[in-house]
């Protein structure tokens, strides 16, 4: 006798499944069987509860520690003549091996215009950061007995209407530190704790760190470039360790030539090259450890373009989505200019207070385009890392499909999932959507669990008008809803 019964195979990273079948006698486990090849059909598909037209579901993603909650943002949910209505955030949570959606979001009836602009969730999952860029706000809120309630609302120092305060969002792994970034925020202070006051850089880009105190959330350092210069964008991507000591900052707009860690930041000759600032808090005081530029600087590569670090901060991948090299694999040809907008990753390890980089990291696909490292997400460890690639156009669906670029299928975008071994990194998985399709933007967010278990890829121009999870994905009705896929 044989029963057929399918289930979503949510952990398909370091994972193996066993069946056990039971009766009155006892129980028989199956053989092992090991997650590989092209599982298109294992892959949870999220949509929000109330899909529309170009509600760009996925635009942020984040995961807990373990996976069992995530939180996605959907920037442009309602029509653009509805009053006193705000963007939302759909949070689902897992019981039993199964997701269902557990809270929705807003701003309380306040018109939050980019309500969930970025997210970024503590490790049990309890505590959300939620971004409002062009509210200049941040909202806090908190899970409690499995409801979700407004917990407290941040504004800038020296909140300006324009600053895009909340523009991104980190918080520690106990939620009691959080990081802003401000991308256009237009003070000429460097460093930490300067004039606030001035009003000379357009667009120069600021963060500002605040803790948790006896319930209440204080600005605890506002900080800038060592550099601070026009348009730099400072800020525009970042991530914090999980005890909240160590701050990855990205500017990828900044214009210096320098290569590696800490060369000349006075040299302007490569405009938009990016670069990632490092700092560090001690007996909480915080200063700038490291800046960091690519080993292979050059224009418009918009190095910092993404930033994620290791649990413990010593371990920093960067994404430069502009990266111009032809190469694939771990440590190709940098210095190969063939492949405009390619994309690159580079990791960087801290060794005794010291920043040296590890490995430059390129799809094994790359293609003119593809902007390969506009969103990545390192595990816990630092031994895992996922790589959004929003405009590849690859035709596959799963997992380890064939990799053959599509001009039909332009846009349709990829996930890239490397692993260290031995301090030798390697690509473990090549991912697609399940319903792969033109233009969707797969890749666009990309959020991995810090266990490394579950990870989860956003599409923001997906266009099925499923609501709930793993709906009908062959639906093409409703242009930019937006989808997340999680493995």
């Amino acid at each position: 006798q044989t029963f057929d019964h399918r289930v979503a195979l949510y952990k398909m990273f370091n994972a193996s499944y066993v069946v056990q079948a039971c009766n009155g006698s006892g129980c028989t486990d199956s053989g092992e069987l090991i997650v590989s090849g092209t599982l298109e059909q294992a892959i949870g598909y999220f949509k929000a509860s109330n899909t529309e037209f170009e509600t760009f579901f996925g635009d942020a993603v984040s995961l807990s520690l373990d996976g069992s909650t995530l939180a996605v943002g959907a920037t442009d949910t309602l029509p653009l003549l509805s009053v006193g209505e705000s963007d939302l955030v759909y949070v689902y949570q897992r019981n039993n091996g199964n997701y269902s959606l557990q809270g929705v979001l807003s701003a309380n009836g306040i018109l939050a215009t980019d309500f969930g602009s970025d997210l970024s969730l503590s490790a049990d999952g309890n505590i959300l950061a939620v971004g409002a860029r062009r509210q200049n706000t941040v909202y806090l809120f908190e899970r409690i007995d499995g409801t979700w309630q407004q917990q407290a609302l941040l504004e800038a120092s020296n909140a300006f209407f324009t600053d895009n305060f909340g523009d991104t969002v980190s918080l520690d792994a106990e939620g009691n530190t959080l990081a802003v970034g401000a991308t256009l925020e237009q003070s000429a202070a460097t460093g930490v704790n300067g004039d606030q006051n001035d009003n000379s850089l357009v667009r120069a880009g600021a963060v500002y760190v605040f803790e948790l105190d006896n319930g209440a959330w204080q600005q605890q350092a506002y900080l800038k470039a060592s550099n601070t210069n026009n348009v730099d964008q400072f800020g525009g991507a970042i991530s914090l360790s999980m005890d909240g000591n160590t701050l990855a900052v990205g500017s990828e707009l900044e214009d210096s030539a320098a290569t590696g860690v800490n060369g000349d930041q006075s040299d302007n000759s490569a405009d938009f090259s990016g670069a990632v600032y490092v700092f560090e808090r001690s007996n909480g005081t915080w200063q700038q450890q490291a800046y960091v530029k690519a080993s292979n600087t050059d224009a418009e590569h918009r190095f910092g373009s993404a930033v994620s670090l290791s649990q413990d901060g010593n371990l920093l991948a960067v994404g430069a989505e502009g990266e111009n090299s032809a190469a694939t694999g771990i440590n190709g040809d940098q210095n190969d200019r063939s492949a405009s907008n390619a994309g690159a990753v580079y990791l960087f390890e801290r060794s005794n207070g010291t920043w040296q980089q590890q490995a430059y990291v390129k799809a094994s696909n790359t293609g003119e385009g593809d902007n390969f490292g506009s969103s990545v997400s390192v595990s816990q460890d630092g031994d895992l890392l996922a790589v959004g690639a929003p405009r590849e156009n690859g035709a596959a669906r799963g997992v380890n499909g064939e990799q053959i670029n599509s001009p039909t299928l332009s846009s349709s975008g990829a996930a890239y999932v490397f692993k260290r071994s031995s301090g030798i990194w390697s690509q473990q998985a090549y991912l697609k959507a399940s319903n792969t399709d033109l233009g969707d933007l797969f890749g666009s967010g990309i959020g991995l669990s810090a266990d490394g278990s579950t990870l989860a890829v956003g599409a923001i121009q997906e266009k099925s008008t499923a609501t709930g999870v793993n709906g009908d994905q062959n639906d093409n009705s409703s242009l930019n809803a937006g989808a997340v896929y999680l493995y």
